[in-house]
């Protein structure tokens, strides 16, 4: 959209490279039947449009085979897998007071339903948290860890090595959601030690929305969410147990996963490390140059820590989303405002009541972009 600045990429990245959507309509062209489901050459084509989807994000997560990623929908949907596949009744979990609510809400969920236990380790203000503490609620029935890579309101990145390492200890399975660090900062799921990983396609991989997938360990059988048609063994009466099959039923979204494939390659041309880098330093700007402003609180880790590329920020005496409104409608800024879906966060942050802004950079945001939104919040606070 023409003369405005987008800084809600922590929501879903905007624009695409360009290469995404010659990928959709040309998979939509020419690949249009269904993958799996028969031996004709638009079959096979549709069939390897998700085969190279898969290579390329195994590449991307370190992942050594690539039917170990099952597509979904969104992030959401694999985190639902993965939940609801790995918990049993009287199971024991435990997560985080940074978690969003595509967590906290299945979890509550199989709580009502399974009677499973959980426990939520606290996060300061900074969005840290006590890995001391943590190791206190392990159990012997505890059966999963699940914790987000980077929180989408503090922009906190967790210690997912060091979890790993106590999830090998107690004998847990671990869980990360990359919602925030999936494509813009590097995650190998065999160098953190990583079970099962869900990832967004729509966000930093710079796919299109409805895209995203779970990846799970070799080994680690856990129960699929949907069961149907897969294309294989359609004369058995249970889901296959070959992967992918087994965790995708139904119609894929080829088209989708097509776009998803150009975003990540390319992701992969970037690179992760050199993405991460120009979103830090983006949010270091943004933070310097909202320090002036009076009565404002930045969230999340202080000036010059690791951070992913997001601010959010609350400023005494004005409403969130009043403020955000007004750089919408005033000077065609777009960041979001609220709660971000993860009151828990709010909590930690002491910002329940206010809610804060977020404004959130991606790889095509630029200096002049974060400058336009330090003017212009400068402006709407009266600040000189």
């Amino acid at each position: 959209m023409e003369g405005v600045i987008y800084l809600d990429h922590a929501a879903t990245s905007w624009p695409k490279p360009p290469a995404v959507g010659d990928a959709m309509l040309s998979a939509l062209e020419i690949a249009g039947a269904n993958p799996g489901r028969g031996s004709h050459r638009m079959a096979v084509q549709a069939s390897r449009v998700l085969f190279e989807a898969r290579k390329s994000i195994s590449n991307i997560f370190g992942i050594k085979n690539a039917n170990d990623i099952a597509f979904g929908s969104n992030t959401t949907e694999a985190l639902n897998l993965a939940i609801q596949g790995s918990l049993r009744e009287g199971d024991h979990v435990i997560a985080t007071m940074a978690e969003h609510n595509s967590v906290r809400r299945p979890l509550e969920y199989l709580r009502r339903l399974r009677n499973v236990e959980i426990d939520y380790v606290p996060v300061n203000a900074a969005g840290a948290i006590d890995l001391m503490q943590m190791e206190r609620m392990f159990r012997s029935n505890t059966r999963l860890v699940v914790c987000t890579h980077s929180s989408n309101l503090l922009g906190s990145i967790l210690p997912i090595g060091e979890i790993s390492l106590l999830c090998r200890k107690h004998r847990a399975i671990l869980l990360v959601d990359t919602a925030q660090s999936a494509g813009v900062m590097p995650v190998n799921v065999q160098q953190l030690g990583i079970d099962m990983l869900a990832f967004p396609g729509h966000k930093g991989l710079l796919g299109p929305q409805g895209t995203g997938g779970l990846y799970i360990a070799p080994g680690l059988d856990i129960e699929p969410l949907l069961h149907g048609g897969t294309g294989s063994q359609s004369e058995a009466l249970e889901q296959p147990k070959v992967r992918p099959d087994r965790y995708e039923a139904g119609t894929p979204n080829t088209v989708g996963i097509a776009g998803l494939n150009a975003g990540v390659k390319h992701v992969l041309e970037l690179t992760p490390a050199v993405i991460y880098q120009h979103e830090w330093e983006l949010t270091q700007h943004i933070m310097d140059g909202l320090s002036s402003v009076k009565g404002i609180r930045m969230l999340g880790p202080e000036i010059g820590q690791p951070r992913t590329g997001l601010v959010s920020f609350t400023v005494d005496g004005y409403d969130s989303a009043q403020l955000a409104f007004r750089l919408d409608r005033n000077y065609g800024i777009a960041v979001r405002s609220g709660f971000h879906c993860t009151p828990l966060a709010h909590e930690s942050a002491g910002t329940t009541a206010t809610g804060a802004v977020r404004a959130s950079v991606g790889y095509n945001s630029t200096r002049e972009h974060v400058e336009s939104l330090v003017k212009a919040v400068l402006e709407l606070t009266g600040t000189d």
